[in-house]
């Protein structure tokens, strides 16, 4: 008899929410097991509630045919500041071979005041080809293009995330397509492949590289193609990962005009996750708080570590990243790479963001290219990792209020993809210090 996969996942739901993980990870396909522990499982939905708050129900689950003969199961989970969706895939023997924790399904996103619906169209598109061709969205200005053609933009998520890097009931890639194009710039979205084909994340020999080239590099391709867009005018903006991953992209990609990191992370990425940790737990004051601190700095400790080998198990390491994806991060040099390239660069940051911080990761970006006539440094002092604008520390729970991303982020992109020579402001690294509203 078949195992009825919408009652597997729940269960699975009921089993995080009461902290039985164990329970949890004995439901996993082999495959899956290897990749993501119980510890994994414990650190990602801690790290989900110290944004949410305490589980407050679980909703009604609906299910989807998935790949392989797989039913893929939605679980909402709501909290006392936002929700969140599990979504698993379960085979008939109720064994699990995808999991991972996702924005909430159906939250009513509203325009930003600075895009008008009716300058712009959207259409969907295909990115990349074969089994792991993902689903994304283009966006082209209905305006009179100028002569020789518009500039254009192709976003790059941080993470498993969707084209319109969804962060609870909020959709900054979305804002971001929609302000460029109600200013003259066609801009490419797409879901990243560990959104959309979440296993190969977990595969043994996956990189950042294979995260992020292949897509960026058919998504420049598939906008430099649309009619009145200008070819010799096609940037990358990156966002945190996404951010981390555009020099590399634009090294490996000459057709790239210049590139846009936005919240793009430099420190060691083990460091930066303890750091982070241990602010979260501050915050969130659970007893096993320190459980999950020392945790992650364990497997942080491994991802570091000297002796790091291809075969170390994976559910040793941070993130559920195989270590092949920690080794080829410590061979790449993301300031030295963008150092490196001879296109002009636009760096942006957030004033109160915790997650990449002036202190740590900007201040290596700025020495890093000091030495650079062609890049503009950008700090919007209100914002946070997101660019959303506000008071005080910021916080994951901030993330889960309706708003949007900051409107002088969007004027200044805009702004720098049209004449990035002079945006520049003149030789050297130009620093901006943007406050909420404008410069």
């Amino acid at each position: 008899m078949e195992a009825d996969p919408v009652a597997v996942a729940t269960s699975v739901v009921e089993d995080l929410r009461a902290g039985r993980f164990a329970e949890a990870e004995a439901r996993f396909a082999p495959r899956l097991r290897n990749a993501v522990s119980a510890e994994t499982l414990a650190l990602a939905w801690s790290g989900e509630l110290s944004r949410l708050g305490a589980v407050r129900a679980v909703g009604e689950p609906w299910s989807e045919p998935g790949a392989q003969g797989l039913v893929r199961v939605h679980v909402p989970v709501d909290g006392e500041r936002g929700g969140l969706t599990a979504v698993m895939s379960v085979d008939g023997a109720g064994l699990l071979h995808g999991f991972r924790l996702a924005p909430p399904a159906g939250q009513e996103w509203t325009p930003p005041p600075y895009a008008a619906r009716g300058r712009f169209t959207e259409r969907d598109v295909t990115v990349g080809t074969g089994p792991l061709a993902v689903p994304g969205t283009l966006t082209l200005p209905r305006r009179r293009r100028p002569r020789g053609g518009r500039p254009g933009v192709v976003l790059l998520a941080s993470g498993p995330s969707d084209r319109d890097l969804t962060t609870g009931p909020n959709k900054p890639f979305k804002d971001l397509a929609w302000g460029l194009a109600e200013r003259g710039i066609a801009v490419l979205r797409f879901d990243k492949v560990t959104y959309v084909h979440g296993e190969v994340a977990a595969e043994p020999g996956f990189t950042l590289a294979d995260e992020y080239l292949p897509h960026a590099r058919a998504a420049v391709r598939l906008l430099q193609e649309q009619p009145g867009v200008d070819p010799a005018r096609v940037f990358l903006a990156g966002h945190s990962g996404g951010g981390k991953a555009a020099p590399r992209a634009a090294a490996a990609d000459p057709a790239v005009a210049g590139v846009v990191i936005m919240a793009g992370d430099a420190h060691p990425l083990p460091d930066a996750a303890v750091r982070v940790a241990r602010r979260l737990a501050a915050l969130d004051g659970a007893g096993d708080a320190a459980s999950v601190v020392a945790s992650v700095a364990r497997q942080a400790a491994r991802a570091a570590a000297a002796d790091l080998a291809p075969g170390t198990p994976t559910q040793d390491l941070l993130f559920g990243w195989p270590a092949s994806y920690w080794l080829d991060l410590r061979d790449y040099d993301q300031v030295a790479t963008a150092a490196a390239l001879d296109r002009p660069l636009l760096v942006l940051q957030g004033g109160r963001d915790y997650q990449v911080t002036v202190e740590q990761d900007l201040a290596r970006w700025r020495a890093g290219l000091a030495r650079r006539p062609d890049v503009t440094v950008r700090v919007h002092e209100a914002d946070d990792h997101m660019f959303f604008p506000g008071s005080g520390p910021s916080t994951p729970a901030g993330y889960q209020v309706p708003q949007h991303l900051d409107p002088a982020v969007v004027a200044g992109m805009a702004e720098w993809v049209t004449d990035p020579q002079g945006a520049c402001g003149g030789p050297g690294t130009a620093v901006r210090r943007w406050r909420r509203g404008g410069r």
